[in-house]
């Protein structure tokens, strides 16, 4: 959550607000808290678009029909006003990750007890989607926010009211509307959309959640080659329990008149419920999570220098332009924050990757580890402190970049934390103190505490650590070398030459791309990068992620992105980068997985 600015609004109704949540086409997202404690994420219309009759008369319509959902297991309205000069709708605030967080780059695909669970809950709330006369048309993962009481359904900015006369419904203007990967064929072909089209997606998300990928494939191959494979070919189940296997290829008939009701699905799913829905491990994430958002207080104002300037609302939502993408890379347009919870709760899905402790606890804000229990100072005070080092590559081309913290404690203490940064990976661990003599200090070769991806890290082995100097120490581990020069610590790590909000040099893409670097220490996930990517096809897809900085000297190290809810299912940035501040004061991106011309940035005036 980020704090109010000096023109957002600060109440809406009978909703305080206390910070921002995030901005999209329509308009901003707040935190609202009601005056009986009700916490809602309030949608606020952007003014132009709540001048334009057409667009009101649209939002009323959407509004009421939200009012008629409800339901257990949808965020339901808890106000509204269509008719005020900034019109609003409260929503009931869901603290929790998005279903494609947990899976995509958290806990991985869930166990066969949950997904029954999951399509239970799912194919009851699309039945009450439907009873009130809608139909979703975009049930995918990223609209799916898992809580510790059951899952939610979010985002029916582009769900209509049914057509009753019709029969079904398509837009005045004939667009296909949906997530091209979780689309049904009558979607792809442009056909009617009735409530069938969510029982395809619900067959679709349950593979997913099953297996962690898409039943017709992703759309590396191109957008109409994935549309094809939707419309006529028949969907991989491999990896689906044989228990739910008959269900969702029921789902996913091609004919829409053979798939079964949300009511059907949810008479014929077996689901346990006496006992907690979801793996305990990520539960305890989420109750702990829960307790932080519900509690929020209304935020410090940021420091004297001000917030950075947003883009206006009319350039966030404007059609992009379609040159070719620059050096391999997607072009992007910038959206400051994502409009819904899911961006704020990476780290109870497991994606953060700052440095903690083995049992989950969040490290101290300063991202050192905590001193040994028992006071004593075995480890020399010349190793203590934040030391940087390139292990593979050059101070100037670094491929993998050491960041270690060494902490005052006895043996047998966990006294260092590392961030590993490399390639396509980077991985936080910590290591007890084994011996220190005169000169060199031993470590053990550590426990694994956070990673991205999941299952790609492994401990480091045994590091050995000798001073050269009061500034420089030779790092040994498993046959590897390095050397480590003092860095800094605490939390304002980041140099001040790279804070604040960078564009592309080139003015062409100034409009579709924007990364945001904020001030805080090592470990921190402190950058974001949204864009608007062009696709192969010529289409567009909407990417934010946010990263981790594993290093801040001699460059400024990123671990891979995690991406938010909003983000199109085709963003995937699989490598670390470094980012370095040239003497003109352009700001390069290079990926540290790839020999490729960098990408240039200047900082946004």
């Amino acid at each position: 959550m980020h704090v109010l600015e000096a023109g957002d609004p600060r109440r809406m109704g009978d909703f305080a607000l206390v910070g921002r949540l995030g901005a999209g086409g329509m308009g901003q997202v707040f935190l609202g808290r009601s005056g009986d404690g009700r916490t809602a994420a309030v949608k606020v219309v952007r003014a132009e678009l709540a001048e334009d009759p057409e667009f009101r008369a649209r939002f009323r319509q959407e509004v009421a029909a939200l009012h008629r959902v409800g339901g257990e297991w949808t965020a339901r309205v808890l106000g509204s006003d269509t008719e005020a000069a900034a019109p609003w709708v409260a929503t009931e605030y869901v603290p929790g990750p998005s279903l494609q967080q947990v899976v995509g780059a958290g806990y991985g695909p869930l166990p066969e007890a949950t997904l029954h669970a999951l399509a239970g809950r799912l194919s009851r709330a699309l039945g009450a989607v439907h009873g009130a006369g809608l139909v979703h048309r975009d049930l995918k993962p990223s609209n799916i926010l898992l809580t510790v009481d059951g899952p939610r359904i979010i985002d029916f900015g582009i769900a209509r009211a049914l057509d009753t006369v019709a029969g079904g419904l398509r837009t005045s203007t004939g667009v296909v509307l949906g997530s091209p990967g979780f689309m049904a064929p009558e979607q792809v072909r442009g056909q009617r959309v009735t409530p069938a089209a969510d029982v395809f997606s619900l067959g679709s998300v349950l593979v997913y959640a099953a297996t962690g990928r898409l039943p017709f494939g992703s759309a590396e191959l191109g957008l109409h080659a994935l549309m094809f494979r939707i419309a006529e070919e028949e969907p991989d189940l491999t990896g689906v329990p044989p228990a739910l296997t008959g269900l969702v290829a029921a789902c996913l008939a091609k004919d829409a008149s053979l798939r079964p009701t949300a009511g059907q699905i949810a008479a014929a799913v077996r689901t346990d419920t006496a006992g907690p829905w979801l793996p305990a491990e990520l539960l305890a994430d989420l109750g702990r999570l829960a307790a932080r958002m519900l509690s929020a207080q209304t935020p410090p104002p940021e420091p004297a220098r001000g917030p950075e300037p947003e883009p206006d609302a009319a350039s966030a939502s404007a059609p992009a332009s379609t040159p070719a993408a620059r050096s391999g890379r997607r072009r992007l347009r910038w959206r400051p924050f994502v409009a819904g919870a899911a961006a704020l709760v990476a780290v109870a899905a497991g994606t953060a990757l700052a440095l903690r402790g083995d049992r989950g606890g969040d490290a101290p804000a300063d991202g050192s580890p905590s001193a040994s229990q028992d006071g004593e100072r075995r480890v020399p005070e010349e190793f203590t402190g934040a030391w940087e080092g390139v292990v593979e590559g050059d101070p100037e081309m670094p491929k993998r970049v050491l960041r270690l913290e060494v902490t005052a404690g006895g043996q047998g203490s966990a006294v260092a934390s590392y961030i590993d940064t490399a390639g396509d990976r980077q991985c936080a661990g910590r290591a007890d103190l084994v011996s220190a003599g005169a000169g060199t200090l031993v470590v053990g070769g550590g426990r694994v505490t956070a990673q991205m991806p999941k299952g790609g890290c492994g401990p480091l082995a045994r590091q050995t650590l000798t001073a050269r100097s009061p500034s420089v120490l030779t790092w040994e581990s498993g046959g590897l070398t390095a050397d480590l020069h003092r860095s800094v610590g605490g939390r304002e790590a980041v140099p001040a030459a790279y804070v604040g909000v960078w564009v592309p040099a080139n003015e062409l893409y100034r409009e579709q791309e924007m990364i945001r670097i904020t001030q805080g220490p090592a470990g921190g996930r402190l950058v974001r990068h949204a864009a608007e990517a062009g696709m192969e096809d010529g289409s567009e897809a909407y990417c934010e992620s946010s990263h981790v900085v594993g290093a801040v000297s001699p460059v400024l190290a990123l671990g891979p992105g995690t991406y938010t809810a909003e983000s199109a299912e085709e963003c995937r940035q699989d490598d670390a980068v470094f980012l370095t501040v040239a003497g003109n004061g352009r700001m390069l991106l290079y990926s540290m997985a790839a020999d490729a011309e960098p990408a240039e940035y200047v900082r946004k005036s």
